[in-house]
C-alpha cells in the first residue's frame, strides 16, 4: 500500500507542479510528502523530480514513470468508481481538450450549470486545435471534428453536423464587392482556417453542381478566434463553421456571402479511450454535453444534434 501512496504523491505532485499542494489535495503534511517521494526515488535508485526554491521539474525517468503510472492510478479510480458511490457521484479531475473557439462558446458557458450538478468533479479545458495524444496528455475527453480514429481504443460519439459559412465584414465587401460565384474567390482575400481537410481548396454545392476552387490565403492560422479577428477588422472573407460566427453575422459585424452556395458540413465528435466499464465522470459529461448544445444552440448551426 505504501508503494500505490508513493505514486499517487508523485503522479500529484507532477500534475500540480507543487509538492505542497499535493500534500494538501492528498490530506497530509509536506514533511509526510516528501518522504513518500523520496521513499520511491530511493526504491527506484533514480531521481524523479528537480527542484529549486522557484519550480519543480521532471526528470527523463519521471516523464516515463508519470506516463505509466498516470494509467494504473485512472484503473484503479475506475474500479473504485464501479464499487463504490461515485457513480452516482463522480470526484476527481475530468481533463477535456477542445479547440478554443468551441471552449468559449460552448464549455465555459455550461460549466456553472455541471458543477452545479456534480461538485465534487473538477474540470481541466486544454485548449488545443492539434489533435492531443490521449495517454501522454492525460485527456479524459476530446472534442474533434475527425470522425474516424486512427487509434481503435479510441470511441467516438457523435455530437453531430453543422453548416460552414463564408462570411466578410461590410467594410471589405464595400471596397471589395461581394463574390456573385465561387469562381470569385479566386481574386478576393481569403481568411483559411489551415488545419482543416484540404484548406487551400472550396468544395461548393448548388443543387446537382459542384464548384472546386483553389483558394490562396491572405491569412491562414490554426485558430479560428484569429481568423474572426481578422474578419471584423475587414481584411477578407472567412470559412468557418457557423456556430463560431453565428454571433458576428446576428449583430452586422459578419455578412454572409455566396448563400446559394453550400460547403460540405463539419462533423464534431466527442472522443474517450475504450475502457471496460466507461468512468463516471466521462459518462455524465458526455451526456451533459450533448444536451446543452441541443437546448442551447442557436436555430440551424446544427444538422442533426445528437438526441
Amino acid at each position: 500500500m505504501d508503494r500505490l501512496l508513493q505514486l499517487e504523491v508523485f503522479s500529484k505532485t507532477a500534475e500540480l507542479g507543487s509538492l505542497s499542494k499535493a500534500a494538501e489535495i492528498l490530506r497530509m503534511s509536506n514533511a509526510a510528502a516528501s518522504r513518500h517521494l523520496s521513499a520511491l526515488e530511493e526504491r527506484l535508485a533514480v531521481r524523479l523530480i528537480e527542484r529549486n526554491t522557484r519550480r519543480l521539474w521532471l526528470t527523463e525517468a519521471g516523464q516515463e514513470l508519470l506516463q505509466r503510472c498516470s494509467t494504473l492510478l485512472n484503473e484503479l479510480a475506475e474500479a473504485e468508481d464501479a464499487v463504490s458511490d461515485r457513480a452516482l457521484s463522480p470526484k476527481g479531475m475530468l481533463r477535456v481538450t477542445s479547440s478554443l473557439s468551441f471552449a468559449m462558446i460552448y464549455l465555459a458557458p455550461m460549466l456553472p450549470a455541471f458543477r452545479a450538478l456534480y461538485p465534487d468533479l473538477s474540470v481541466q479545458i486544454i485548449s488545443a486545435n492539434r489533435y492531443l495524444d490521449f495517454i501522454e496528455a492525460g485527456i479524459d475527453v476530446a472534442i474533434r471534428t475527425r470522425e474516424h480514429e486512427p487509434d481503435s481504443n479510441i470511441i467516438v460519439r457523435r455530437i453531430g453536423q453543422m453548416h460552414r459559412v463564408l462570411a466578410a465584414a461590410p467594410s471589405y465587401l464595400e471596397k471589395h464587392g461581394r463574390p456573385e460565384h465561387p469562381a470569385d474567390l479566386a481574386r478576393h482575400n481569403m481568411l483559411i482556417y489551415n488545419l482543416a481537410n484540404d484548406p487551400y481548396s472550396l468544395r461548393l454545392s448548388q443543387g446537382s453542381t459542384t464548384q472546386t476552387v483553389r483558394i490562396a490565403p491572405t491569412l491562414d492560422s490554426n485558430d479560428g478566434q484569429i481568423i474572426c479577428g481578422a474578419a471584423r477588422a475587414g481584411l477578407g472573407i472567412l470559412i468557418q463553421p457557423l456556430y463560431i460566427v453565428q454571433s458576428d453575422i446576428a449583430a452586422g459585424r459578419l455578412v454572409p456571402v455566396l448563400t446559394g452556395w453550400e460547403l460540405p458540413l463539419l462533423t464534431m465528435n466527442i472522443a474517450y479511450q475504450n475502457r471496460v466499464r466507461l468512468p463516471a465522470k466521462i459518462r455524465v459529461f458526455s451526456d451533459f454535453l450533448v444536451s446543452h448544445i441541443r437546448e442551447h444552440s442557436e436555430p440551424g448551426i446544427w444538422i442533426d444534434a445528437a438526441k
